[in-house]
């Protein structure tokens, strides 16, 4: 089997060049290392990850933790981690938390703990203090994205204001009645984001005058059915029923589109229709949507992550950073009818 040395020899650099670049731990000139790549491609070389393992007492391998994988937004997370891993040369292992609380505790008390990942990131998981504490003891940095958790650097998006705007754009349009389809108290898990989104709509309410209305809220699960059936109970009332809705997710917007297509409505024409996420579909259902790329989310998560995997003179205290949104307009929402 061919050996460093020989991967050296042919470059030109010492060994410990050829490790640094292969490993992407260290400095490299970018000629050095497309020297060494160009010499272990020719000679067939590859990294042994075991003697890799046993150098640096590293797996090179970062465990992921989320609450559903079946969902849009938590994969696009997800792509956009693995994404970015690949990049820096690390392997993903997935643990994906949908079963009970036993479930969860075996992840952080036993799979976690066993040495197989170097780095942890938590999505939408609101880590105990006794979590964040095991991790820590063992040395495995630790990033979590979607809310604060204390002596944790984090990515947090804040959904009141998400919401927030999402509301003020169909008050601007002039609606005054507008329905809120989100998660109920069995959906206010982590970070409690169904929550916090209704309460930036209703704030945008109070702020334009309008008191909310507990009749125009229907409860749903995220999902394109959970929306659908949410909407026609919004839409089917004979009386008073709202000019525009504000779905909690772009998943249960588009339901709501599909609802008011079946009551023989017209989007925007009878109603005004607005998301959250900027869902891979919205754009075919001309939904409106405040966007929060999932994948940049994933991304600078594993970007943190490698700050704190080699951190320099310069390394940053654990902290949240504030994530970006977005209002995207498309054909779904208007002013209302006359």
């Amino acid at each position: 089997m061919v050996g460093i040395e020989e991967v050296a020899k042919l470059a030109g650099v010492s060994t410990a060049t050829v490790s640094r670049a292969l490993s992407g731990r260290g400095h490299v000139s970018p000629g050095s290392k497309a020297k060494v790549e160009e010499a272990a491609a020719h000679l067939g070389y590859v990294v042994s990850s075991n003697a890799s393992s046993l150098a640096s007492g590293r797996t090179r391998n970062i465990g992921v933790v989320i609450p559903f994988l079946n969902r849009w937004f938590f994969s696009s997370v997800l792509e956009g981690a693995q994404r970015a891993l690949l990049r820096h040369g690390y392997d993903l292992t997935l643990y994906n938390l949908s079963g009970d609380g036993r479930e969860r505790a075996s992840v952080f008390e036993h799979f976690l703990l066993r040495q197989r990942v170097d780095a942890v990131i938590a999505v939408s998981l609101e880590l105990t203090p006794h979590e964040v504490e095991r991790l820590h003891d063992l040395g495995k940095p630790l990033v979590g994205v979607g809310g604060p958790i204390p002596g944790v650097r984090t990515l947090t998006i804040d959904d009141v204001a998400v919401a927030r705007l999402a509301t003020e754009h169909l008050i601007g349009l002039g609606h005054r009645r507008i329905g809120h389809i989100g998660g109920d108290l069995a959906f206010d898990l982590d970070f409690h984001l169904p929550t916090n989104r209704r309460l930036g709509y209703e704030a945008a309410l109070r702020d334009a005058g309008i008191e909310p209305d507990a009749r125009l809220f229907a409860p749903a699960d995220f999902t394109i059915a959970g929306g659908y059936h949410a909407a026609k109970q919004l839409l089917g009332a004979p009386h008073d029923r709202p000019t525009a809705i504000f779905a909690a997710s772009d998943e249960m917007a588009i339901g709501c589109i599909l609802a008011a297509r079946d009551l023989g409505m017209v989007v925007p024409r009878d109603v005004s229709i607005i998301g959250v996420d900027d869902y891979d579909l919205s754009e075919f259902f001309g939904l409106s949507t405040v966007a929060q790329f999932p994948r940049g989310q994933g991304e600078k998560a594993v970007e943190i992550l490698m700050e704190q995997l080699e951190p320099g003179p310069d390394a940053a205290p654990p902290a949240s950073t504030p994530l970006p949104f977005e209002l995207r307009v498309r054909s779904s929402t208007a002013r209302p009818p006359e």
